[in-house]
């Protein structure tokens, strides 16, 4: 953990489906965290991107080895916070619900559906009992930093919406998808919870940065030249994106401001206790 010190407090980068390297020319110092909780995802990256000083951890691993009902959320943003990381900018690969929200459009959700079970989705489990204030899951001002870098990049993006999380690793049947639609919810994706909540939990700034990569699960069959979602669309869609991702994600990297404080959300002392538990392993 001493690399980051050398290098500065990191905005964290968690990257989803497709993203599995931040750094161009393959610079940067791998470090490997241990945490409470087990092992995260893959190693963290830490070096320079956009000017600024991030550690990098690709959600599913290198390769997408790990699927979304198995990723250790709670061990990754908890090394992602041992490191020192106040502010965490994510990407996902997401389906769209809204008719208006066509594949190949960029959005700034605001807030979330949340479907999945099981899920380790706190730091509070023992005998310190905490309750997040979670009405808007996504750091308000993160939000606004992020749609105002993206505008002045000339990026033309959605800056709210509402993502349902299932569970996966499955799709969605067509039934699921007109509820979630009647919900209220626009997009769909199966990793932006527990995430965000856990964020939250150790006052750590989070936003989402979402592509539209299909038409989830479609009101009529499949036919030839359908956006009805399958694996291989979502990972070629996002190979497509991933050069206009990167520029993105470098424009919000660069315009959160170097005195930018989170939310206190869980008294200090509380969120303390956590980063100060024994890593295991």
């Amino acid at each position: 953990m001493s690399t980051a010190n050398e290098t500065g407090t990191p905005i964290g980068v968690i990257g989803g489906s497709g993203l599995y390297g931040l750094l161009d020319d393959g610079s940067g110092t791998s470090v490997t965290v241990k945490t409470p909780y087990g092992a995260p995802s893959s190693e963290i990256t830490l070096g320079t991107f956009a000017g600024r000083s991030v550690a990098f951890l690709p959600r599913h691993g290198k390769g997408h080895t790990v699927a979304p009902h198995q990723i250790n959320y709670r061990a990754n943003v908890w090394a992602l916070a041992s490191l020192g990381v106040k502010a965490i900018i994510t990407s996902s690969a997401v389906g769209g619900l809204n008719p208006e929200l066509p594949p190949g459009t960029f959005v700034l959700p605001d807030q979330i559906i949340d479907r999945t079970a099981g899920r380790a989705d706190t730091y509070f489990d023992g005998s310190s009992v905490q309750h997040v204030a979670l009405a808007d899951p996504y750091c308000p001002e993160l939000r606004r930093f992020a749609a105002a870098s993206l505008s002045v990049a000339g990026e033309n993006i959605v800056s709210h919406g509402t993502t349902v999380v299932i569970q996966g690793p499955r799709f969605s049947t067509r039934a699921e998808a007109r509820w979630f639609r009647s919900a209220g919810a626009d997009i769909v994706n199966m990793t932006q919870y527990p995430e965000a909540a856990l964020a939250a939990e150790l006052n750590i700034g989070l936003v989402n940065l979402s592509f539209i990569t299909d038409s989830d699960a479609g009101e009529s069959p499949s036919t030839a030249g359908s956006d009805d979602v399958n694996a291989q669309l979502v990972f070629d869609r996002m190979a497509e994106a991933q050069p206009r991702l990167l520029a993105m994600i470098g424009a919000i990297v660069a315009g959160i401001p170097d005195g930018y404080t989170p939310r206190q959300l869980i008294p200090v002392d509380a969120v303390a206790s956590v980063l100060s538990a024994k890593p295991v392993g």
